[in-house]
């Protein structure tokens, strides 16, 4: 299992230059069954991120261009007539895809965006009254952009909070950039990338995760970083249980990759900013990256 990883992670850093750290924390996010949001400008790298990690994970995969006159049964699905059985029959939507990229999400309406709510906290979909289950795997990587640029709609809370971890790419150092100029088109590349494992490992994988070892003393500093949030007044909102469940996954997931048995302090503080950065809003000042809104949680939390 490690070494399929490991060998998906060289892939992946292949295609993706410079961004070794984002990839791992992209591969954490799914290896954690969560959703993924990538926040950053139009142009580095967000969609080609998304396409490679499921070619190299083997899952099928579809794009969803999220547009101001997306509606929910676009995403969804709907029922068609048929005219030789004269009977309407479903015709499901690109939500029935083990991976799905909704591109660009914040471009479409919030009755759009509403339509992923049911899906990436359940794993299935209503419709129609009909309740329907989405295929094993399913993952959701959604790109942003920021809300600075024009035709962008904020996601609510219970959007965001949806979203296991959020991602910026960046732009990429001098050496990789050159090395992007003079390199060979992207789009050919993933044409060309080999799957590094398939839907039934992948599933055995996040079993293993699930099994990686938690001390009440890792417990403990866990519920003392969530506390923090709620009752410093710092924040204009703490944590929720649901993120408190979102970081030991995350964790676990790290540890994972790190090809050890238990989690460490160090495991929930590399995940932190990517788990809690677009949970969290500081009392006392605008937007920041997630970093800086997790600082002073990890300067006032002591270790136990």
């Amino acid at each position: 299992m490690h070494d399929n990883m490991n060998r998906l992670l060289a892939a992946a850093n292949t295609v993706i230059l410079g961004k070794d750290r984002q990839i791992r924390l992209a591969l954490c996010c799914l290896l954690a069954r969560g959703h993924l949001l990538i926040e950053d400008i139009p142009g580095v790298g967000k969609t080609t991120l998304a396409h490679t990690l499921a070619n190299l994970l083997g899952l099928n995969y579809q794009r969803i261009q999220f547009t101001s006159d997306l509606l929910p049964a676009d995403v969804l699905g709907s029922s068609i007539f048929d005219g030789q059985t004269h009977s309407f029959r479903f015709q499901p939507g690109p939500i029935f895809h083990q991976m799905v990229l909704a591109d660009e999400i914040n471009r479409s309406t919030p009755k759009a965006q509403s339509a992923l709510l049911e899906a990436m906290e359940e794993r299935q979909v209503t419709i129609e009254g009909e309740t329907r289950p989405l295929p094993e795997p399913f993952f959701v990587i959604a790109t942003q952009n920021p809300l600075t640029q024009i035709g962008t709609f904020p996601l609510p809370e219970s959007q965001l909070d949806r979203f296991l971890m959020r991602i910026a790419l960046g732009y990429p150092d001098s050496r990789s950039e050159r090395a992007l100029l003079k390199g060979e088109e992207r789009q050919s590349m993933l044409e060309k990338l080999p799957a590094c494992m398939g839907a039934e490992e992948l599933r055995a994988i996040q079993s293993e995760v699930k099994q990686v070892y938690a001390a009440e003393a890792l417990l403990d500093y866990l519920q003392a970083l969530i506390r923090h949030t709620r009752e410093s007044g710092a924040y204009q909102g703490g944590l929720s249980p649901r993120a408190g469940l979102a970081l030991l996954n995350a964790s676990r997931a790290w540890a994972f990759m790190d090809r050890r048995s238990a989690v460490l302090p160090e495991d929930v503080q590399l995940v932190l900013p990517s788990v809690a950065g677009h949970r969290l809003k500081l009392t006392a000042s605008g937007a920041l990256d997630s970093q800086s809104v997790v600082a002073p949680l990890l300067e006032e939390v002591d270790i136990p």
